[in-house]
């Protein structure tokens, strides 16, 4: 008997301890499905904080406070005046304006066919000038060079450049200073009206030439190499500047327009502009007076890609010299061509220290083709056809 009761307390005490490690066991197991699913939320949580988001194209539809971007644009390790994408041949310098003449006298120029942006605007008795803008390449040679005026001085200031000009108007140099732009000019204010002094040698061999075979003052020519060094000497900075456009990418030959034919009439005949469209290329050839424009040391055509055309206030100052007053701010209509199709628009500056904004009629930011862009300004919608 004695030995029955101690087998059942025995029997009792592990059915005790059975039940006890059954219940730690579960207990346990319970504390862990806890514990993971408590783990495993929080690494879920973590993944989605840390997400990391999928490489965009460079070619992206962004929104902007100047309007909506409506097609995809080209971002990215581009020049901001041509869109190109930078690299050993594509450089990205600081914008160098330069104004060229454009006179019979002055064709063919030197340098047009290698400049980012060109703005065209009549200037007295009619003739016009270019505010030729550098970037993406240099050049040689450019010329012949000639002065400036207040509103080409406002067209220069939008790109942020160093500003090339051979003098100008004794009562224009307090223009230059007043917009603050870093400038080059043999020429200086002897007038006492401004701090603009001459800061290199006309026709040295150096800093500039004068080509015998032109008659002054049609003949003065620099390089742009060496306008960068004499920048440098002046304490200009060779990096930055600013743009007015946004680029994309050609359309398809498909997709292509039929207008054919631009003509912008700025006074006389002497100076009215065509520019004939090649939808293979998708590039605008530009002739001037009847006369294919080329550029004097290569030969080659002057193609862009790119027409834009501003209607502004034009119109004669008054004075004696035949001076004009051009409106390079508040706002007017454009027209833009490209891909051989026409976009009709505006274009609008709130100050001469900002760039241009272009924009279509549903107030969206064109986007141009990469490349040169050619500009010209005009008194009216009568003085383009197309």
């Amino acid at each position: 008997m004695i030995l029955g009761k101690i087998v059942f307390k025995k029997t009792k005490a592990l059915v005790s301890f059975g039940l006890v490690l059954i219940l730690v066991l579960t207990i346990g197991l319970a504390s862990c499905k806890q514990q993971q699913a408590v783990e495993t939320s929080s690494e879920t949580s973590i993944q989605e904080e840390t997400t990391i988001p999928e490489e965009t194209s460079s070619e992206s539809s962004i929104e902007t406070t100047d309007g909506k971007i409506s097609e995809m644009e080209i971002t990215g390790n581009i020049n901001i005046l041509s869109g190109l994408e930078i690299s050993d041949k594509v450089l990205n310098s600081r914008p160098i304006a330069i104004m060229i003449e454009n006179t019979p006298d002055a064709r063919p120029q030197s340098g047009l066919i290698s400049a980012d942006v060109v703005f065209e605007v009549v200037d007295e008795y009619g003739i016009t000038r270019f505010v030729a803008v550098f970037s993406s390449y240099d050049s040689d040679l450019v010329g012949p060079i000639r002065s400036t005026r207040p509103y080409y001085a406002e067209i220069a200031r939008s790109f942020d450049p160093i500003y090339v000009f051979w003098g100008t108007a004794p009562i224009f140099y307090k223009v230059v200073e007043d917009l603050g732009l870093d400038y080059l000019s043999p020429l200086g204010d002897e007038s006492g009206n401004s701090s603009i002094t001459a800061n290199f040698i006309d026709g040295n061999g150096v800093d500039s030439m004068r080509d015998n075979s032109r008659v002054a003052p049609h003949n003065a020519y620099m390089f742009t190499p060496r306008i960068k060094e004499i920048a440098s000497e002046e304490g200009y900075d060779l990096e930055g500047g600013q743009s007015s456009f946004h680029f994309k990418l050609d359309a398809p030959e498909a997709d292509r327009g039929d207008v054919s034919k631009i003509t912008i009439d700025y006074s006389i005949p002497q100076y009215k502009s065509i520019f004939d469209y090649d939808s293979t290329s998708n590039k605008y050839v530009k002739s001037v007076a009847g006369s294919i424009s080329t550029d004097r040391e290569s030969g080659e055509q002057i193609e862009v890609n790119n027409l834009i055309v501003m209607v502004t206030d034009i119109r004669e100052s008054g004075d004696s010299a035949g001076h004009m007053i051009v409106r390079t701010t508040q706002e007017g209509e454009a027209f833009y061509f490209l891909d051989g199709k026409i976009v009709e628009g505006t274009w609008s500056r709130s100050s001469a220290l900002y760039p241009f904004t272009f924009k279509d009629k549903e107030g969206n930011v064109v986007l141009f083709n990469r490349g040169q862009t050619w500009v010209g300004m005009v008194s009216g919608i009568d003085r383009v056809d197309y």
